[in-house]
């Protein structure tokens, strides 16, 4: 029907027109913000699913940062003990020496100063073995647990090596002495029981150090994998959309020419009414 009323090729062509430059606005958006669902709006299931990802990945943030926190205190415990092995190793010589009958005074007394120096430095090595305000070497030491999972359900626990003198570990005493040849033999027993029970212990901090290096790499690998999958599901293919973009802008353009044919259609109404 030809009206002047109703111009329905206008009212369609004005349809398609919106259409296109709801679809230019998108592709625009996607373009500016690299993402095709930046908004809950843009697909409710989508952006639900990338926000619980989302909080996941920052939770493993936190597990990342646990697990860095006890690697750094679990190294800071292994300089510390290979410190206290070494200094054991220098007693035993000093032990040794003095386990001599045949030692002058002077010289016993010296090598009395010795022992007791690097005994008593044992202590300063142990006090000082701390990080972030975790010892793990120190007297009443209980060692920690650090994150595992983004849930906080699981855990690693190192235990403590406890290190201090007169210990379960270092059963040197910390009055221990050599100033006589029978103090120097027990002295050495002593010495020889703590060199091998602070390289177990040094053996079991070793094993935990490299389970927390493992597990913090493995967290490191899935959070990356995770925010790969957030990008699968959120991010825009910018070539696509670039592509896109142009065809919109070119159907933007004959939208507007045939709205305007459509819209000159009534015009052509008043030739029937000419002379």
């Amino acid at each position: 029907m030809n009206s002047v009323n109703t111009n329905v090729g206008a009212m369609i062509a004005l349809q398609n027109l919106n259409k296109t430059n709801e679809d230019l606005a998108t592709a625009q958006n996607r373009i500016n913000t690299g993402m095709k669902v930046a908004t809950a709006k843009d697909n409710g299931a989508i952006w639900a699913i990338a926000q619980g990802q989302r909080a996941d990945v920052r939770a493993l943030g936190a597990v990342s940062s646990s697990l860095n926190r006890g690697i750094s205190a679990v190294d800071v415990a292994l300089a510390a003990g290979e410190t206290v092995s070494d200094l054991l190793l220098q007693m035993k010589e000093k032990a040794l020496a003095a386990s001599d009958g045949s030692l002058t005074t002077s010289a016993r007394a010296a090598l009395t100063e010795d022992f007791e120096a690097l005994r008593d430095q044992i202590t300063s090595v142990v006090t000082n073995a701390e990080f972030n305000g975790l010892n793990l070497l120190g007297a009443g030491a209980t060692g920690f647990s650090a994150l595992a999972n983004a849930e906080g359900t699981a855990t690693i626990t190192v235990q403590a090596e406890v290190m201090a003198l007169g210990g379960a570990i270092v059963t040197v005493a910390a009055t221990q002495t050599i100033d006589t040849m029978t103090d120097a033999i027990d002295a050495m027993a002593d010495v020889d029981d703590s060199i091998a029970n602070v390289s177990a212990a040094l053996a079991r901090l070793g094993t935990k150090s490299k389970s927390l290096e493992t597990h913090a790499t493995f967290v490191s690998k899935l959070s990356d994998t995770l925010e790969s999958g957030i990008g699968n599901l959120v991010d825009a293919d910018l070539a696509r959309e670039s592509a896109r973009l142009q065809a919109l802008q070119t159907k933007q353009q004959l939208g507007v020419q045939a709205l305007g044919i459509a819209n000159q259609a009534p015009q052509i109404l008043m030739s029937l009414f000419g002379r």
